[in-house]
């Protein structure tokens, strides 16, 4: 009688080691599956957004030609209705326009075509916007193309435009 409870003492051991292995594995198995269905929707969200910045960033093109129609007087009737519609439903899907002549200039979100000195400014500015830019969130899908000006005078009052030297001959 002895021996069979060693026996079975030994297999409760036994038993109770396999299912501690066991419970370990099943943690384990469910700590990875948790961490393969967060990793599986955060590629999936990426990837839309992935897919919504191509995509808007192919529109671009289209955006700039009714702005440039805009501009010349061309676009009325049905196809203002359209271009409308369109900038509507890209708008619903978070494009933003931004660049404003007089924006402070910000070399993380514009581009600097041409520059300038001008006295009506007191630090550097856009002063005219060639190409607006384009953002989805924080997301920038083409940087204002802008003139910039920058003050004429520095903060000590001397100018800021280089000066040249004049050539051998004196000119």
């Amino acid at each position: 009688m002895v021996s069979a409870q060693v026996v079975n003492g030994k297999q409760a051991e036994e038993l109770e080691a396999q299912l501690a292995e066991r419970t370990a594995d099943l943690q384990r198995l469910q700590a990875e599956y948790a961490n393969y269905r967060k990793r599986v929707d955060r590629d999936r969200v990426a990837v839309r957004e992935q897919a919504m910045t191509s995509t808007l960033a192919g529109l671009l093109p289209v955006l700039d030609a009714i702005d440039q129609a805009r501009e010349h007087g061309e676009l009325s009737g049905g196809f203002k209705s359209v271009a409308d519609s369109l900038q509507a439903a890209l708008g619903r899907l978070g494009l933003v326009t931004y660049g404003e002549k007089g924006d402070p200039f910000d070399p993380n979100i514009h581009e600097a075509l041409t520059h300038s000195y001008s006295s009506d400014v007191t630090e550097d500015t856009c002063v005219e916007i060639l190409q607006p830019g384009y953002k989805v969130g924080e997301r920038i899908l083409r940087a204002a193309r802008v003139a910039v000006a920058e003050p004429a005078t520095g903060p000590d009052g001397s100018s800021n435009e280089a000066e040249w030297p004049a050539d051998e001959e004196g000119n």
